[in-house]
């Protein structure tokens, strides 16, 4: 594929925690935060919300509470004039279950692991918007059933919208994995379903992830700094194409 090629077709960019990290969202690996206190396996399993819905309740309105002070930093805002000026085709896929992107003004965001500001039905699968404080036995308001509970894709179940994903990223010219560790499957593998197709890959990162071997392009350091350089760079690149 030709640059001229690139600078006008279909990017897909992937956002991990490490683009709300300047908000004050921390990421799992964070020394400080609400993750250092708590196990995966007590707060984000579906056995963990079996055994103990009130932790897991516990945790998340905090993570709820702390989204919701949150504000968009230059990345998301620098996203969301990236998808608003490309003359293709801009495909926003997240890990994070935060609303930041939507804050900066990005519509149409594919949230692969959930919102922190949905429930979701645990008998009928019913989607509704989450209070911000969630409790044992919260109701679905479209069953009655007493099975609410956060919206969020644990770790041993499926993320929402792989069809979709996957087919994007078939189609991809340029793929951008911004704020991501590598190390959480599928969306680790993403770089190498674009690198089929024939996408540019880039990564930007505050470190390199766990597969940025994979990449052909890097960006290091803040978000905040790498992703409007990056937004900049290609903008001004499709409009001399």
């Amino acid at each position: 594929m030709t640059q001229t090629e690139q600078s006008a077709g279909k990017i897909v960019i992937l956002t991990g925690a490490g683009i709300s990290a300047e908000s004050g969202l921390g990421t799992f690996r964070d020394a400080a935060g609400l993750w250092a206190q708590h196990r995966i396996e007590d707060v984000a399993t579906p056995e963990a919300f079996a055994r103990n819905p009130a932790l897991v309740h516990q945790f998340y309105n905090a993570r709820r509470i702390q989204a919701a002070a949150a504000k968009p930093n230059a990345a998301h805002k620098a996203l969301r004039h990236l998808t608003e000026n490309w003359p293709g085709d801009v495909v926003l896929v997240t890990q994070n279950v935060d609303g930041l992107h939507e804050a900066a003004g990005t519509t149409d965001v594919i949230h692969m692991h959930g919102q922190l500001d949905q429930a979701l039905c645990a008998t009928c699968g019913h989607r509704w918007s989450a209070p911000m404080e969630m409790r044992v036995g919260e109701a679905c308001p479209r069953c009655a059933q007493l099975t609410g509970r956060p919206d969020i894709v644990w770790f041993g179940e499926m993320p929402y919208h792989m069809e979709d994903i996957y087919g994007h990223l078939a189609q991809a010219d340029i793929f951008a994995a911004i704020g991501t560790s590598g190390q959480v499957y599928p969306a680790a593998g993403f770089v190498e379903e674009t690198q089929v197709a024939g996408a540019l890959t880039v990564e930007l990162n505050l470190e390199p992830s766990a597969v940025v071997s994979r990449f052909e392009e890097t960006h290091f350091g803040p978000a905040s700094a790498t992703v409007p350089a990056w937004v900049d760079a290609l903008l001004q690149e499709a409009g001399s194409s």
